[in-house]
């Protein structure tokens, strides 16, 4: 008779995953008894990878599903409709507020004072949303594009978000090319690496994929 189970796992092999685990888990537990403490985090989504603002939007829906009220800031984007936009507006307005501030990438407008203007009225716009003391999380969206071509000044920004930010509120912050200051005083910080993309195989953007 064979010592194997229906999964091919010996006892033997059983016992030594069994105990293997529960050393695994009582280092775990060990680790986690120190860390009780909460506070409201920076974080920074960037890179040449895709992903950066689903993450961010990742986020919010969770508060949403929480029941946390949040905010979104969208930089440089806002010249068209996105599915997260309306997903957000047409469903969870009541939960999570919406700004879409830009009038599309530099490239669209041709007019950078219109943009640097944009870029402003966005960053009111953020740092009202940030400091509603009803809003556990804020999403500024594409906000390192705005301050890698310098519409926004960088040292009022990384100034209000150490100095002025509430102490339980989180931001995030998306866009490639993040400035090494907003890196340095981040809690959290996700570099979004590009493996391959079908936009190199001729392939557009996509509905339900890049918006």
């Amino acid at each position: 008779m064979s010592d194997k189970s229906e999964s091919g796992i010996s006892e033997e092999e059983a016992a030594r995953h069994a105990a293997k685990m529960a050393k695994k888990k009582a280092a775990r537990d060990r680790m986690m008894e120190k860390k009780d403490g909460e506070k409201g985090l920076i974080i920074v989504h960037t890179g040449p990878g895709k992903g950066k603002s689903s993450s961010g939007f990742g986020m919010i829906m969770r508060c949403i599903a929480h029941g946390m009220p949040s905010a979104v800031v969208q930089f440089i984007k806002g010249g068209w409709q996105t599915g997260e936009r309306t997903l957000i507006e047409e469903n969870f307005a009541d939960l999570c507020q919406f700004y879409a501030m830009g009038e599309g990438f530099t490239w669209e407008t041709q007019d950078k004072s219109r943009d640097i203007a944009a870029a402003k009225a966005g960053w009111e716009k953020a740092k009202e949303m940030i400091l509603d003391p009803g809003n556990t999380m804020v999403l500024l969206d594409e906000i390192n594009i705005a301050l890698r071509y310098e519409y926004l000044d960088l040292d009022e920004v990384v100034a209000f978000l150490r100095d002025e930010k509430p102490e339980m509120t989180h931001v995030v912050l998306t866009g490639r090319n993040a400035k090494e200051e907003l890196i340095e005083i981040a809690d959290l910080v996700t570099e979004m690496a590009q493996v391959k993309h079908p936009f190199r195989a001729g392939i557009k953007a996509q509905k339900g994929v890049e918006f």
